[in-house]
């Protein structure tokens, strides 16, 4: 009862940031509550924990390293120092405000100086929960509650650690994405007398009415729509439905419809066009299943488009996984945009 009022007190305050960094490190300092049959005394600890950021997999590889000096054996003079070393996982969840909590799995070893009342070295299983609160961009408090399970001569006995330190992040971080500066038009000339003579008409300004890129002169297709983009003629080749997700999901938003809509109304005004339906993921998971997610991402959104009215016989649809990004996936918003749907368009 007193170990599940320990964690449930711990959870309750814990509080953590999103670091963008790809390693941490923690000094900690806690207190071991071991079980009844260890006979010892509960413990001062001190240590430290290095995690690694930068797989991209779904659990943070973590060192721990704890160290207790001088625990003293119950209704006894002896004395003992024992030394802990465990390989976790650790896996972060969403941020609840200021709050993140983590998860961790992993296994261990450990070893004392003196041995009594049964206690053996041995390797251990532990798991752990906990959070982090930031102080500083780069600094967070770490609080974390760690069971531990040990084989020792023939029965499974246990440990508790409540863990509280400082958590230092450093080496690479995504940069910020820096939107491009609005492009400022130019000042119209100031308009110039007749001259008296009569003069021959000036030829018209060749202009670029849909602000394709390609004068109107060379413009095949002079009504594109705004964002598509265009080969050497003015014809879309490659359009952003502007279509995301959430993550591992493929399930189309009611607030994508409109997009979707949109575009099943351009290929209906254009019959000369096919279109093939490429779907893209982040780098979250195996590349096997973002390969599967993309394309059923697509063969999402290409269902949607038939049933607004499109032959079926010029829509396909193909999934790239997570090969093509459009933006880092260092980074919470960078992933969001790279799980994404796009269009190429195909003139028969």
């Amino acid at each position: 009862m007193r170990k599940t009022l320990l964690i449930s007190a711990l959870l309750a305050s814990s509080l953590l940031m999103a670091q963008e960094y790809n390693y941490e490190i923690t000094p900690v300092i806690g207190t071991n509550i071991p079980e009844g049959n260890l006979d010892l005394d509960n413990q001062f600890l001190t240590g430290a924990e290095l995690q690694y950021n930068g797989l991209g997999t779904l659990l943070s590889p973590e060192l721990s390293l704890l160290y207790t000096n001088n625990a003293d054996y119950k209704n006894s003079t002896f004395d003992t120092d024992i030394y802990r070393i465990a390989l976790n996982g650790v896996y972060e969840y969403k941020t609840e405000g200021m709050i993140k909590p983590l998860a961790k799995v992993g296994i261990g070893y450990e070893t004392l100086d003196k041995h009594f009342a049964e206690n053996k070295d041995s390797a251990f299983l532990n798991a752990g929960v906990g959070a982090k609160l930031p102080l500083a961009e780069s600094i967070a408090l770490k609080l974390e509650a760690v069971y531990m399970l040990k084989e020792n001569d023939r029965r499974w006995d246990s440990n508790l650690a409540l863990l509280a330190g400082l958590n230092f992040a450093f080496g690479p971080k995504a940069q910020p994405i820096v939107a491009a500066p609005a492009p400022v038009a130019a000042p119209a000339p100031k308009p110039v007398p007749a001259p008296v003579v009569v003069a021959p008409a000036p030829k018209p300004v060749d202009g670029d009415n849909d602000k394709d890129g390609v004068l109107n002169s060379k413009d095949k297709c002079p009504t594109t729509p705004a964002g598509h983009k265009v080969d050497s003629d003015g014809c879309s080749v490659l359009v952003n439905l502007h279509v995301n997700f959430d993550n591992n999901s493929y399930k189309v938003g009611d607030a994508y419809m409109s997009k979707v809509k949109e575009f099943a109304d351009f290929m209906k005004t254009m019959p000369n066009y096919d279109a093939k339906i490429v779907g893209h993921t982040d780098s979250v998971g195996s590349d096997k299943s973002n390969q599967t997610l993309s394309e059923n991402r697509a063969n999402a959104v290409k269902n949607l488009i038939v049933k607004e009215g499109v032959d079926a016989s010029r829509v396909s649809s193909k999934g790239m996984g997570e090969k093509a990004p459009v933006a880092s996936n260092d980074t919470k918003e960078g992933k969001a945009q790279n799980r994404r749907i796009e269009a190429e368009l195909l003139k028969k």
